[in-house]
């Protein structure tokens, strides 16, 4: 759990740091985004062979090898003297993050069995969805108060001592096995899952119809399909796409990308809000979040307990009606919201949040045979790795073509000719000018700004609004599909009737 939670804790620690980054290596926005599409795609790369890494080395190697990987990348973006080392150094602990996760999620697999794998998940829940949600404020806190470097030099103490109890508490579970390296299955994986996550993550920046975004997709999908025909056809794949015909995972996979893509529209979307519409400072918009935090933490070992106890379909309702309505909520923020309002949506929602991630996840997982569970693990975590860029590229091409679309309407209304606006106008112009004091010329063309930069902040509040619509949207899809799911450990039982379509063949019946 302490190796999961820092890998996702870095990947959030970055995001308020930018802007200082941008200034002290004197490089642009554009380049500097690199720190986190970089770390995204290598990341992204690596998620869909973690089942052959944890089948071939081991999970207690590849667990201390992977933390070497994080510590030795954090040392050298803690030292950075410019900008390429920096780079260099998210990449090389991006390698560790991307073997980490569904490596540490595969411990658990194995370490619970079925019947109690709920609060197993619920513990590692714990350090998946607080770290996200406490990076912000950490990472704000220490820009505020310190130097950048601190966030990467507690990365490398905290990677330090996670190496030494490894190397004295942690044991190999599962088997280990010598399968054949399949190059042509890497090299396609890599250029399709690259392909993809790069387009879609340049998409919310550059638009869809960038020359870019729309080669980068072609060419990995293209990839992708080559990569899933190859595993189909052979013995040993690298990722193994039969593990689709399982019913309880499948729907698991798909209601947990919908939820993904959900929760990055909180995540994307309220910093927008906070700081560039509200003036709020990073540590402000952080502390906003730590409520939510808080609750997540609290209540994951509780929902992976409820788990054990009443299976997914209730957990699952209940946690996607609350993140529905409270996401809902959201589409009707405004410039005038109080900031203890949105704490308390804020706070709702990510209540929600955490009776569904590890849950839905668990539920699909319990389904499979022993012998596929790395693969069913690193399938659902390359689909959340997708499912988090396509949402943050959907939602980005929402907001910014609806604010546009809204900024339109706004100016059309803003008229000499509209007697409405022309009154008011003429009034708050009088009033403009006596307050600072200016001829009429400059008062009025101060005005203008002034009304402009309003009507330009008001078109941004509604892009926001239609996006947390949409993402209200994916929710309400995910609550449909969530009456479906059924707790597959009953399928198991002497006493139930098995269901044959969610039964594996003979030959992949899992051992009692």
């Amino acid at each position: 759990m302490m190796g999961m939670f820092l890998a996702i804790l870095n990947q959030t620690l970055l995001n308020v740091a930018i802007p200082r980054l941008i200034n002290d290596f004197g490089v642009t926005a554009n380049t500097a985004q690199w720190l986190m599409t970089g770390y995204m795609l290598v990341n992204g790369v690596l998620i869909p062979i973690s089942a052959y890494l944890m089948e071939t080395f081991g999970t207690r190697k590849l667990f201390t090898v992977s933390l070497l990987f994080f510590t030795v990348g954090s040392f050298l973006c803690g030292i950075a003297p410019n900008f390429p080392v920096m780079l260099t150094g998210r990449l090389i602990q991006s390698v560790g993050a991307g073997v980490l996760m569904p490596l540490v999620m595969n411990v658990i697999l194995f370490v619970f069995p079925p019947e109690l794998r709920g609060r197993g998940m619920g513990i590692l829940g714990i350090g998946m969805m607080f770290a996200p949600a406490v990076g912000p404020t950490l990472s704000g806190w220490v820009i505020e108060q310190f130097s950048w470097r601190i966030l990467f030099h507690g990365m490398v103490v905290l990677g330090v001592i996670s190496i030494i109890l490894a190397a004295l508490l942690m044991k190999n579970v599962g088997t280990r096995r010598k399968i054949p390296l399949d190059l042509y299955g890497i090299i396609t994986s890599v250029i399709g899952f690259g392909g993809i996550l790069y387009g879609f993550s340049e998409a919310g920046n550059n638009g869809w119809d960038s020359a870019t975004v729309v080669s980068s997709l072609v060419i990995g999908a293209f990839s992708l399909v080559l990569f899933v025909i190859r595993q189909l056809s052979v013995e040993e794949p690298l990722l193994d796409f039969r593990v689709f015909k399982y019913d309880m995972f499948t729907l698991s996979v798909i209601i947990n990308a919908i939820i993904t893509m959900a929760l990055y529209a909180g995540m994307f979307l309220l910093p927008i809000y906070l700081q560039n519409l509200r003036g709020f400072t990073p540590l402000e918009s952080g502390l906003l979040m730590l409520p939510g935090a808080v609750v997540m933490g609290l209540m994951s070992p509780v929902s992976g307990a409820l788990f054990d106890r009443f299976g997914p379909r209730p957990l699952a309702i209940v946690g996607l009606t609350v993140t529905a309505v409270t996401t809902f909520q959201f589409t009707h923020i405004t410039l005038e919201t109080g900031y203890s309002h949105v704490i308390l949506l804020y706070t709702v929602r990510a209540f929600g949040m955490s009776l569904l991630m590890m849950p839905i996840m668990t539920a699909g997982l319990n389904q499979l045979p022993e012998q596929s569970n790395s693969h069913g693990n690193a399938m659902t975590n390359t689909m959340r790795q997708v499912s988090g860029s396509v949402g943050t590229a959907l939602l980005t091409t929402i907001y910014t073509t609806q604010m546009n679309a809204h900024a339109g309407k706004l100016s059309e209304q803003m008229t000499l000719f509209d007697a409405g606006f022309s009154q008011t106008y003429l009034s708050r112009l009088q009033q403009f000018a006596e307050t600072v004091g200016l001829p009429a010329d400059s008062s009025r063309e101060a005005l203008n700004m002034l009304l402009t930069g309003e009507a330009q902040k008001q078109a941004a509040v509604m892009g926001i609004n239609d996006a947390f619509l949409w993402a209200t949207g994916f929710t309400i899809l995910g609550l449909i599909l969530s009456f479906f799911l059924r707790d597959v450990r009953k399928d198991r039982s002497p006493h139930s009737k098995e269901r044959p379509e969610a039964q594996p063949t003979k030959m992949e019946q899992p051992a009692s």
